[in-house]
């Protein structure tokens, strides 16, 4: 077996203080595809950039094989000190590097190199740093947060990219989809120390649970013992016998270890402030649309959101997504068409940018409003200390200026101030941006228990899959299409995901115009396996259904049967309300469905 590319053992670093890293390992071979995880701020990004050789370590090794060739892809990249983008780029080749293979991934990635560094918006920059570490096809690549300020045409490009290269991959990533489609085993970073499962990132959560549910069945273990060598230790030394030195200092030491020991980090509590009910009706478009100039944003689209809906928007940046959602909530009107909004809607929103951050405001007023220790929670007041404990902040944080605060905390703040205000329509504007696994599972839960409507717009194919139940998507030229279901499900009904297809544009730029579509229509929507199923299994379920309540049916229709067993008559006709209920429910999925079926043409 070939010797590992790249070693790090038993590295420690200290930060104000703080020990980030005790005792971490990684090991990384030759055309291992490598996935690290764990909690924000739990390292990652650190560790990732000690492997680059980018920071000294307070302990432990760092061992690169000589002749080996590294790559590393921060999350915020500096193009400063270049003339365009293609120098940039140039810059990272090396004396064996091709430029030419420079200029196709950018122009893959919708770039033409000739571009000035100083006006690229994030998601250029990351374009650009991207072109960068891919164009030398190094030995090993480190790619922290590589997918961020990318939309999901890019995204879907870079993952075909990525398995088509012979480097080893290590990845920092909150895209699941993306973990679980590159990786091939998993490093967890979790209090200081790194663990390894030898598979890829679809079997990590899985393992983590069971390896913290092992950790707290030892814990519990250990506060047993030391109860019962407490108990020993008062009461069963006798003044005719000397103390056991040996058992005393293993309690002792039992005791440091009890002291010193970390749980597992807290997590993100999220509770949204629900406001009245809403209409059954939350939103009306009717033939909408919407130009800037010559660009045309929205054509023609109509579209129907209910009450507890979850409707996610997709497409390529700059698709005009903001532009639609603002129509929509009726922040923007529309050019022609009609938008009608439902009553008693109450609107609350996270947006993108956080530009309404102000870098100088404190946490705490940030929270508040400013003026007051409080907010208001689903009608109660709740210290605002005690809320920002909810989203990981620490007491001491109150103060601390925002611009201070990393990605990870910013969003959970952004979340934090969404969450707050009362509303029954939450729109989020890439909400998943820097957060970490486990809070994105629990803004799942929040959102699932939501009883509002949800607007999203997101480029988490797996996040959309878990949350909405249909998605909107930019098919270029100002054409929206509504596909029921989430983002696999859209890909099942269209035939091709956002970044693929013969129509398909270069990732980050928007299809200039719906000609071709002329040519060759755009494929009907059809019904999703689960519908599919649903109904070939229904009638046979509401047949059987039917005879069961006529069996019932017979016994209750018995005159005598209540005087000779009541409780029995009691169990018979909670049985028979059941089955009808069932009944009722059956069929008016299957008329749903029957009616879904005539429309789509399927």
């Amino acid at each position: 077996m070939a010797p590992p590319l790249l070693v790090l053992q038993s590295v420690s670093l200290t930060f104000g203080g703080r020990a980030l890293l005790e005792g971490a390992d990684l090991s990384v071979s030759a055309g291992e595809r490598l996935c690290l995880v764990g909690r924000n701020g739990s390292g990652k990004s650190t560790l990732l950039k000690i492997a680059a050789g980018f920071l000294e370590i307070d302990g432990g090794s760092r061992f690169l094989q000589p002749d080996a060739t590294i790559r590393y892809l921060p999350q915020e990249p500096d193009l400063s000190g270049f003339d365009t983008v293609f120098a940039y780029v140039e810059a990272g080749l090396g004396p064996l590097g091709d430029p030419y293979r420079g200029r196709r991934l950018l122009n893959d990635l919708g770039l033409t190199g000739e571009e000035n560094p100083k006006t690229l918006s994030g998601g250029e920059a990351r374009r650009a740093a991207l072109a960068r570490v891919l164009a030398p096809e190094p030995d090993i690549l480190l790619l922290d947060e590589p997918t961020n300020h990318l939309d999901l045409p890019a995204i879907e490009w870079l993952e075909a990219e990525l398995k088509g290269l012979r480097s080893a991959l290590v990845i920092i990533s909150h895209d699941r989809r993306f973990l679980q489609n590159l990786s091939r085993c998993t490093v967890w970073l979790d209090r200081g120390r790194t663990r390894s499962l030898s598979r890829g990132f679809a079997d990590f959560e899985a393992w983590r649970d069971q390896t913290l549910e092992e950790e707290e069945r030892q814990s519990h273990k250990m506060d047993r013992k030391i109860v019962a060598e407490e108990h020993w230790l008062r009461y069963g030394v006798t003044a005719r016998r000397k103390r056991n030195q040996k058992r005393l200092s293993g309690l002792n030491a039992m005791r440091v270890e009890r002291r010193q020991r970390q749980g597992a980090a807290g997590d993100v509590r999220l509770v949204a402030s629900e406001g009245k009910i809403s209409g059954k009706l939350v939103v009306e478009a009717d033939e909408i649309s919407k130009s800037y100039g010559e660009r045309l944003i929205v054509a023609n689209f109509s579209t129907r959101i209910l009450r507890g809906d979850r409707v996610g928007v997709i497409g390529a940046n700059g698709a005009g997504k903001t532009t639609l959602i603002k129509i929509l909530t009726g922040a923007e009107p529309p050019d022609s068409g009609r938008v009608r909004l439902g009553a008693n809607v109450e609107l609350a929103s996270l947006d993108q940018g956080r530009a309404s951050l102000d870098p100088e405001t404190a946490l705490k007023d940030a929270l508040t409003g400013g003026g007051s220790d409080f907010v208001e929670i689903n009608g109660e007041r709740k210290h605002v200390v005690g809320y920002m404990k909810d989203f990981l902040f620490g007491p001491e944080q109150a103060r601390t200026p925002i611009g201070r605060l990393s990605g990870g905390e910013r969003g959970r703040l952004m979340l934090a101030r969404a969450l707050a205000r009362p509303s029954n329509l939450l729109v989020l504007d890439e909400p998943t941006n820097d957060l970490d696994l486990e809070t994105l599972d629990l803004l799942q839960e929040m959102l699932a228990d939501y009883k509002g409507t949800l607007i999203i717009v997101s480029h988490d194919r797996d996040f959309l899959d878990r949350v909405a139940t249909s998605v909107v998507l930019a098919e270029g030229g100002g054409r929206w299409v509504e596909y029921a279901g989430g983002y696999s499900d859209m890909v099942a009904q269209r035939g091709f995901g956002v970044g693929a297809g013969p129509s398909a544009a270069a990732p980050g730029k928007a299809k200039a115009a719906p000609a071709p579509r002329a040519e060759k229509p755009a494929a009907k929507p059809r019904l999703s396996f689960k519908e599919k199923h649903a109904l070939e299994t229904l009638p046979a379920r509401m047949e059987q259904l039917r005879k069961e309540m006529g069996s019932l049916r017979l016994l209750l229709d018995d005159a005598g049967f209540y005087a000779r067993d009541p409780a029995r008559f009691a169990q018979t006709s909670a049985a028979f309300a059941k089955y009808e209920a069932e009944l009722n429910a059956a069929e008016e999925d299957w008329l749903e469905l029957e009616i879904r079926r005539e429309e789509v043409g399927g």
